[in-house]
C-alpha cells in the first residue's frame, strides 16, 4: 500500500495533470485569476528593475567611469601648466555634471512611482487570489461534502471519520494555501530569474556566467532532496490524521473512557501517535535543513566571490559602482528565488497528494442525488422479499442470507426475532436500500425497490433507532429533521402526538432548547420522544423500531410506548425485538436463525410450538430477568 501511494505521488506530466483536475472549481473565476496572474507577473518583473533604478542613482551621484578615465589620462600625459590646469578644470566639472541634481530627482521619481505601481499591483494580486481562492475552495468543500454524505453505508465501512474529516479540512486547507500564497511565491522564482538573467548580462557577462553555472547544481539538488522530503511529509500528514481520528473518537465516546477510567490509557495512545508525528517532522527537518545549509553554502559562497571579482573590476575602472551595486541586488534577488526551490517542491508534492486524495472521493459514485431531494413515490406499504440472496461487501465469502423469503401486508405489524447476527438488522438494511443484494428481489407495492428513486423510497421509511442520534442544534431543529420545511404548528403537533409537548414546554426555552452534543443535555426517555416526533413529522408508510423502549425507566417506557402505539397506526412496522414481552401484539413474527426463517406466526402460536427457537428465547429471557 505504501508503495502504491508513493508511486500515485510521484512528480510527473500525467500526475499533475490528473491532480490538476480539482481546479476545474476555478473555472467560474478565471477572469479573476487571469487578471491576479497578469498583476502578479507584471509586477515581479517590475521588481526585477528596482536594483537598476538604485544602480542608476548611484551612478548619478558618482563620477562616471568613462569622464574618470578621461581625466585621469589628461593628467598623466599632460604639464600643469596654466593653460592645462583650465582644461582639467573643465574636465572635472565634466565628472561632476550640473545636471546631476536633476538626474537624480528624475531616477528617484521614477523609483517612486515603480514602487507605487508594485504595491498597487500587489495589492489587487492578493485580494483576487483571495477571492479565487475562497470562492474555489468552498465550492470544493460542498462538492466534497456533498459527495461524502451521498455515498453508500459500505463507504462509510471502509473508511474513518477521521480521513474523511481530514480531506474537507486539511487537504482543502492545503490547495487553497498553494493557490492564494504558494502559486504567488512559485510565479514570481520563476519570473524573476527570467527577467534578471538579461539584465545582469547587460552589466558582466563574466559575473553572469559563475552565477548561471550555479543553477543546474541547485535544480538538480532541489530535485534530490524534494523526493525525500516529499515521502517524509506524506507520512506525516497520514500520522496526523491518524492522531485527528482518536481525538474524535475518544471525544465522542468520552462517557465510555470515563465509566472504564480509561484517561491514562488513552493520552499515552495518542501520546504515542503525537510523538511519530513529532518524529517524523524532525527527520524530515534534517532533510530540510540539509538542503538549506547547501544552498547557503553553495549560493552565498559564490556571492562572496563575484563580491570579490566585482570589487577588483571597480578598481581596475572596468566597471562603474552603480552596476555593481545593480549586479548585487540582482544576484541577491535571483539567490533568493533559487533558494525557495526546495519549499516549492514541497508544497508542489503535497498539493499534489492533497488534490489526489479529493479527486479520489469526488470520483466516487454517489447512492443519491441532492437534485432528487423533492422527488416523491408514495407507497402503501406492502413488502415482498423474494429470494433474497445476500453478503457484505467486506465478507463476500460469508452469506448472511441465501434464499430469504416472505410477505408483509400494507399497515401490517412484523417482528423480526433470533439470535445475535441472526440477520435482523440486514433485512432492515436491505429494505432501506443500503446494500444491493445478489440475487433475488424485494418489493414494495409489488415494484423492486431497485425500480425506485433511492431518495423517493427513503422518504416512504421512518426509523427510530434503539441508539437515539440526536444533532447538537435545538429540540425544534432535531424534530424539524423528519420534514425540514415543517412549521412550528407541525413539530408542536408532532411533539404533543410524541408525549414530548410536556418536558418541551417546561423547559425555558422550549422547542428553542439546546440538546448538546449527540442529545446529552436529554434523559434516555426525553430522546427517545423526540426521535419519534421526528419519525411523526416524517410521516412514513414503512416504520422501523430498533426496541425504542430498552434501557428506560417504567414511566418512560410507558410515555414512549404509548407514542409509538399512535405512530404505529396505520404504517406497515418492521419491529427488530430484543425484548421479546414488547411484541406481543405484531401481527407475525417472524423467527430468524442462521440467515434461515424457522418460524414464524403470532405469539401465541410461537409460543406452544413444541422445542420452538422462539418459546426458548423467551423462556431464557424470563429466567434472566
Amino acid at each position: 500500500m505504501a508503495e502504491q501511494e508513493e508511486k500515485k505521488s510521484r512528480l510527473s506530466f500525467s500526475n499533475i495533470w490528473h491532480s490538476l483536475r480539482i481546479y476545474r472549481f476555478v473555472l467560474p473565476y478565471k477572469w479573476h485569476f487571469i487578471v491576479g496572474m497578469l498583476c502578479l507577473v507584471v509586477s515581479s518583473g517590475i521588481v526585477a528593475v528596482i536594483p537598476g533604478g538604485f544602480g542608476d542613482l548611484v551612478n548619478a551621484a558618482l563620477p562616471s567611469k568613462a569622464a574618470i578615465d578621461k581625466v585621469t589620462k589628461e593628467i598623466r600625459t599632460n604639464h600643469a601648466d596654466h593653460e592645462k590646469v583650465t582644461q582639467i578644470t573643465q574636465l572635472i566639472d565634466q565628472i561632476n555634471p550640473a545636471d546631476s541634481p536633476e538626474k537624480l530627482k528624475h531616477i528617484g521619481l521614477l523609483l517612486g512611482i515603480v514602487l507605487l505601481v508594485t504595491a498597487v499591483l500587489s495589492f489587487f494580486r492578493i485580494y483576487l487570489f483571495e477571492y479565487v481562492g475562497q470562492r474555489s475552495m468552498a465550492a470544493i468543500r460542498n462538492a466534497l461534502y456533498e459527495r461524502i454524505i451521498t455515498l453508500p453505508i459500505q463507504f462509510f465501512e471502509e473508511n474513518r471519520v477521521g480521513n474523511l474529516t481530514s480531506r474537507i479540512s486539511a487537504d482543502v486547507s492545503q490547495l487553497q494555501d498553494a493557490l492564494t500564497n504558494q502559486l504567488a511565491f512559485f510565479v514570481r522564482q520563476l519570473v524573476l530569474p527570467i527577467v534578471c538573467v538579461p539584465l545582469l548580462l547587460a552589466v558582466s557577462i563574466k559575473l553572469t556566467l559563475i552565477i548561471l553555472g550555479l543553477l543546474p547544481v541547485l535544480v538538480a539538488a532541489a530535485v534530490v532532496f524534494g523526493r525525500f522530503i516529499r515521502k517524509i511529509s506524506r507520512q506525516a500528514q497520514d500520522k496526523l490524521a491518524e492522531s485527528v481520528t482518536v481525538v474524535e473518537e475518544t471525544f465522542h465516546s468520552t462517557d465510555i473512557v470515563k465509566a472504564y477510567t480509561n484517561e491514562g490509557y488513552e493520552t499515552r495512545r495518542y501520546s504515542v501517535i503525537n510523538h511519530a508525528v513529532a518524529d517524523i517532522g524532525m527527520y524530515a527537518a534534517k532533510y530540510r535543513a540539509g538542503f538549506v545549509f547547501f544552498i547557503i553554502l553553495s549560493m552565498f559562497g559564490a556571492i562572496v566571490f563575484i563580491v570579490y571579482s566585482g570589487l577588483n573590476e571597480v578598481a581596475n575602472h572596468q566597471i562603474e559602482i552603480g552596476d555593481l551595486i545593480k549586479f548585487f541586488l540582482l544576484t541577491i534577488f535571483i539567490g533568493s528565488s533559487l533558494a525557495g526551490l526546495s519549499e516549492s517542491y514541497t508544497v508542489i508534492q503535497k498539493t499534489i497528494g492533497a488534490s489526489e486524495r479529493i479527486n479520489e472521493i469526488l470520483d466516487e459514485k454517489s447512492e443519491v442525488s441532492i437534485a432528487d431531494e423533492k422527488l416523491s413515490s408514495p407507497v402503501s406499504g406492502r413488502v415482498d422479499f423474494r429470494g433474497v440472496g445476500f453478503s457484505y461487501p467486506t465478507r463476500s465469502d460469508i452469506p448472511i442470507f441465501t434464499d430469504l423469503t416472505f410477505s408483509v401486508r400494507s399497515g401490517e405489524k412484523i417482528a423480526l426475532v433470533g439470535p445475535s447476527g441472526s440477520g435482523k438488522s440486514t433485512i432492515i438494511k436491505l429494505l432501506s436500500g443500503f446494500y444491493p443484494f445478489q440475487h433475488g428481489d424485494i418489493l414494495i407495492d409489488g415494484k423492486s425497490i431497485q425500480d425506485y428513486n433511492l431518495t423517493a423510497l427513503r422518504k416512504n421509511i421512518g426509523l427510530v433507532p434503539q441508539e437515539v442520534i440526536l444533532f447538537g442544534g435545538s429540540i425544534r431543529e432535531n424534530i424539524a429533521y423528519g420534514k425540514t420545511s415543517a412549521t412550528d404548528e407541525e413539530i408542536m403537533a408532532a411533539a404533543k402526538k410524541a408525549n414530548a409537548w410536556d418536558f418541551i414546554s417546561a423547559f425555558p426555552e422550549g422547542l428553542d432548547t439546546m440538546v448538546g452534543e449527540r442529545g446529552l443535555k436529554l434523559s434516555g426517555g426525553q430522546k427517545q420522544r423526540v426521535a419519534i416526533a421526528r419519525a411523526i413529522l416524517r410521516d412514513p408508510k414503512i416504520l422501523i423500531l430498533d426496541e425504542a423502549t430498552s434501557a428506560l425507566d417504567s414511566e418512560s417506557e410507558r410515555l414512549v410506548k404509548d407514542a409509538l402505539d399512535k405512530l404505529m397506526a396505520g404504517r406497515t412496522t418492521f419491529i427488530i425485538a430484543h425484548r421479546l414481552s414488547t411484541i406481543r401484539e405484531a401481527d407475525t413474527i417472524l423467527v430468524i436463525n442462521k440467515g434461515k426463517i424457522v418460524e414464524q406466526g403470532d405469539h401465541n402460536t410461537l409460543l406452544h410450538l413444541p422445542d420452538g427457537l422462539y418459546a426458548n428465547l423467551l423462556k431464557l429471557q424470563y429466567e434472566t430477568e
